[in-house]
């Protein structure tokens, strides 16, 4: 199997008698948006400052592009861009000036730096405040020069933590579009930290849920879901006129299909709540895989009218939740 562009092996700090991380095993991939999400205090920046070399593990390793982060560290920063929850600038100095100074520190020369800089700005929006001083920038703005500031000196790997701290709901909205876009046009590989459920599910291609300095549960949706406890990743909604056993027995038998139940209280306008002797129903399907064309299919070759469908899948707040009701049954074992 092909290393990943990250490698954390059983790595742990401790600090006295606390752990703020415990043997923690990841692998990111090149080229993939991988979302570290739990609480504040659950270990996510002490793990990233391990990863950059800022902070010593007590044991473990962390291997960054093929660096070893600990004995690496200046090496590990020349190919990544790290961007804090609060990123500081030169507030007298402009937009433009801040990104052509982080240029020059990484070796970037004058001409280059001012080119890139401006390339940059113009792809955060920020062109028309390239000569703004950054003092009078809005949160939002500075999280977007922070992007820009992180991309300067061309990474290999850009992590994030907390990167829509304190904006509001449109900026964050519009940095997580930006976030992916320059992902998949500049090929990096992302670390993106953050305890908001909704915007890590938007962009990222796998996720991790990190408690109390513990990686719990890593992978995408339907992976999470799978291993919380075997249970179904997907459900569907039918409304069918014309419900009897034999439509039961058919649905049950498609491949997939994990488990098929009548609603407690019934969608279908006059059909009556909880009416067993009704033939119309609200169906709820449960499956390991998407099985909506097939549902349709069945029902209408069955010769039963198909009068609603809903499908719907597990987020990424069911899951969570799911995960933490459990305790710690579903934490993995080292």
């Amino acid at each position: 199997m092909e290393a990943g562009v990250i490698e954390l092996k059983q790595l742990t700090k401790k600090y006295g008698e606390f752990t703020a991380v415990d043997r923690l095993d990841l692998t990111i991939r090149q080229g993939e948006i991988f979302g570290l999400l739990g609480p504040n205090g659950a270990g996510k920046t002490t793990t990233i400052l391990m990863m950059l070399g800022l902070t010593e593990p007590t044991s473990g390793s962390a291997t960054v592009c093929g660096l070893d982060a600990t004995r690496q560290p200046m090496l590990v920063k020349r190919r990544v861009g790290y961007m804090p929850d609060d990123i500081g600038f030169y507030d007298d100095r402009s937009g433009l000036d801040n990104l052509v100074y982080t240029a020059r520190l990484n070796g970037v020369p004058e001409k280059d730096a001012r080119e890139r800089a401006m390339l940059l700005l113009e792809k955060v929006g920020l062109a028309d405040a390239a000569r703004k001083k950054t003092g009078a920038y809005s949160r939002g703005m500075r999280q977007r020069l922070g992007l820009a500031d992180v991309l300067i000196k061309r990474p290999d790997v850009i992590i994030l933590d907390e990167p829509t701290l304190g904006i509001d709901p449109e900026g964050v909205r519009e940095l997580l579009v930006l976030i992916r876009e320059m992902s998949r046009t500049e090929g990096l590989t992302v670390l993106l930290s953050s305890h908001h459920l909704h915007q890590v599910q938007q962009i990222c291609d796998r996720v991790g849920l990190f408690v109390k300095g513990r990686l719990i549960a890593a992978g995408d949706l339907d992976t999470l879901s799978r291993e919380l406890d075997g249970g179904p990743t997907h459900l569907v909604e039918i409304d069918v006129g014309g419900w009897d056993s034999a439509l039961e027995e058919t649905l049950l038998s498609l491949e997939g299909v994990l488990a098929v139940n009548r609603c407690e209280t019934d969608a279908l306008s006059g059909s009556g709540a909880g009416d067993a002797s009704s033939d119309l129903a609200t169906i709820r399907v449960a499956s390991g895989v998407d099985v909506t064309a097939s549902l349709a299919s069945a029902v209408v070759s069955s010769g039963a009218s198909l009068l609603g469908l809903r499908p719907t899948r597990y987020g990424l707040d069911d899951i969570y939740h799911r995960y933490f009701e459990g305790g710690d049954s579903h934490e993995r074992t080292s």
